[in-house]
């Protein structure tokens, strides 16, 4: 009997009234084939809660043999584990394509990878650099932009009541510079180089969740994926997190800019313990957690234009900070001396975030947190504990450098192992198989993939609560996300042309203005998806050969099992 999944999916995708997206005459033939559809899914849905392991192409019974059993202790290089180059691509990668296929041919895989890993620039097309350099985050100083932002709040206040248009246009400008944040990072995971970087920089992201939604946040969260974020999100560990601690999004989004000595805030150093570092159940008491906040008051944001440093005695003036919209007040820290994890945290001001950072980093507790999460992106949902112990140890060894946890991880037969069998969460759905599809193209509007993404419950800095993001299948499996993907992909699959429309060309912009529509996806006429091809199941293959367009055929292929796992 199928699962309860699977014969949901088969019932409403055999129910459904079909748009008109494709032209009568195929109607029929589409319909015949929605049950083989179905059976790709079921296939899918086999196992819910487990990955899926790697299959041949073909299976016989007379043919099984029993492989000798691997030591996961033992480092082998991508080569050596004889590694499938596409499915590696599609798990360090947001989704295999063509170009990128080329780009690690000419390379080696285990190259490719040192160089993914290591890398500090990414090429992007002219064209999508150029839509990038043409956004306001990129061309305003985020301190100026924040300031006239605070000043606009101020006049809209003063007018509430009497002119409401003022706050309705402070509003829009915050969602405008978020949509910008977004599609920026959208762009870049699409069409960067260094795709190791995107990756990271989006787990790096999700794992310090910043939700848009509150206060104007929507307008810093552009600033944090650029200076908290991206700079460090393939280096240290330490320096990452001190990057975020001063950001005045994160310092804003958990209230730290409330938290002084007499009125202390929890809030932020809870989840610094509990999401950021050690993890819960990891050994700290609510008494860290408790002096830890000691440790961050005065630790806020100031959001004054053209603000002096407050009135403070004489021997509080030097140890007052501001950088930005970062500002570090004495008058409001406590420097009394403070115990976190059984050690003496001297009380001095704003350098006892050093020694914090020092102890959080080096615990082992941080060290295998951090390595369990990396292991379940890029390898399994339930990772096995001799895999992150090895991580956890590299991590500690290096004092917390990203690069060589995540060698080690790259380098563990458990990788190689999974390669093909970890479920794609809604945006390495949506943006593998853009990248697939439109390979070679120019975006000039992601506006479609904003809505697809929401149809799909996982819209970018949408996620409201500090945890980010669910890394795991069973929080995406669902039968009704199934049919939102095969409509996504049913979309996709007969052309996009909102993708290559501009929706507001903005001011300035040398970006020329499209007078045609790119034409649909050609997938199966690729000699590279033909190659793909030869490692789909039988059941996938039965399904493709049941098209009769290329639309069709677009469609089943973005529909598949092996297009919904990396």
């Amino acid at each position: 009997m199928p699962c309860v999944v699977c014969r949901q999916v088969i019932y409403l995708e055999v129910s459904i009234a079909m748009p008109a997206l494709f032209r009568s005459s195929f109607r029929q033939s589409f319909r015949q084939s929605l049950g083989v559809v179905a059976l790709v899914f079921m296939s899918a849905c086999s196992t819910p809660g487990k990955q899926m392991a790697r299959q041949p192409a073909q299976s016989s019974i007379a043919t099984v043999s029993v492989a000798p059993p691997v030591d996961m202790r033992v480092r082998m290089t991508l080569q050596q584990a004889k590694a499938d180059p596409l499915q590696l691509l599609n798990r360090i990668s947001w989704g295999a394509s063509a170009s990128s296929s080329r780009q690690m041919q000419a390379l080696g895989m285990d190259r490719y990878l040192d160089q993914q890993l290591r890398s500090r620039s990414a090429l992007l097309p002219a064209a999508i650099q150029q839509q990038i350099d043409d956004m306001s985050i990129s061309r305003r100083p985020f301190d100026q932009l924040m300031f006239e932002l605070e000043s606009q709040r101020e006049t809209a206040a003063q007018s509430k009541g009497s002119d409401d248009s003022l706050r309705k246009a402070y509003q829009q400008e915050l969602t405008r510079l978020a949509r910008e944040a977004a599609s920026r990072a959208l762009l870049r995971s699409v069409y960067s180089s260094n795709q190791m970087q995107e990756q990271m920089s989006w787990f790096w992201m999700n794992h310090f969740n910043i939700h848009s939604g509150k206060h104007n946040l929507r307008a810093m969260l552009g600033d944090f994926e650029e200076q908290a974020i991206r700079p460090h999100a393939l280096g240290n560990f330490r320096a990452l997190l001190r990057a975020t601690m001063l950001h005045p999004a994160m310092l804003r989004y958990l209230d730290n800019e409330h938290n002084a000595v007499g009125r202390i805030n929890e809030n932020y150093a809870r989840e610094l313990l509990e999401l950021h570092t050690m993890g819960v159940g990891s050994g700290y008491s609510q008494n860290d957690v408790q002096e830890l906040a000691r440790v961050l008051t005065g630790v806020g944001v100031n959001l004054g234009v053209n603000a002096n440093a407050p009135r403070l005695p004489p021997e509080l003036q030097r140890a007052y900070v501001r950088n930005g919209l970062f500002e570090f007040n004495p008058k409001r820290h406590d420097f009394s001396d403070k115990q976190i994890l059984g050690k003496t945290i001297r009380g001095r001001g704003l350098s006892e975030l050093d020694d914090v950072l020092n102890l959080l980093c080096r615990q082992p507790a941080t060290a295998r947190f951090i390595s369990h999460k990396l292991a379940v992106y890029f390898v399994s949902d339930s990772p096995s504990p001799a895999l992150v112990e090895r991580m956890a140890q590299s991590f500690l060894r290096s004092d917390g450098d990203i690069p060589a946890v995540l060698r080690t991880m790259f380098d563990a037969p458990e990788f190689v192992l999974s390669l093909g069998g970890k479920f794609k969460d809604p945006l390495h759905y949506v943006v593998s198989s853009v990248r697939l599809a439109y390979d070679g193209t120019t975006i000039m509007n992601t506006a479609p993939m904003f809505n697809w993404l929401n149809t799909l419950g996982e819209p970018i800095n949408g996620r409201q609560t500090p945890d980010g993001y669910s890394l795991l299948e069973t929080s995406w499996a669902s039968p009704g996300q199934m049919t939102l993907r095969f409509d996504i992909a049913k979309t996709i699959a007969a052309g996009t042309p909102g993708l290559f429309k501009l929706e507001n060309k903005m001011e300035n912009s040398q970006l020329p203005v499209r007078a045609q529509e790119i034409p649909g996806p050609a997938l199966a006429n690729s000699d590279y998806v033909k190659n793909w091809l030869k490692n789909f199941s039988p059941a996938s293959r039965q399904a493709l050969q049941q098209a009769g367009t290329p639309q069709e055929w677009n469609a089943f292929f973005l529909a598949t099992p092996e297009m919904m796992r990396r």
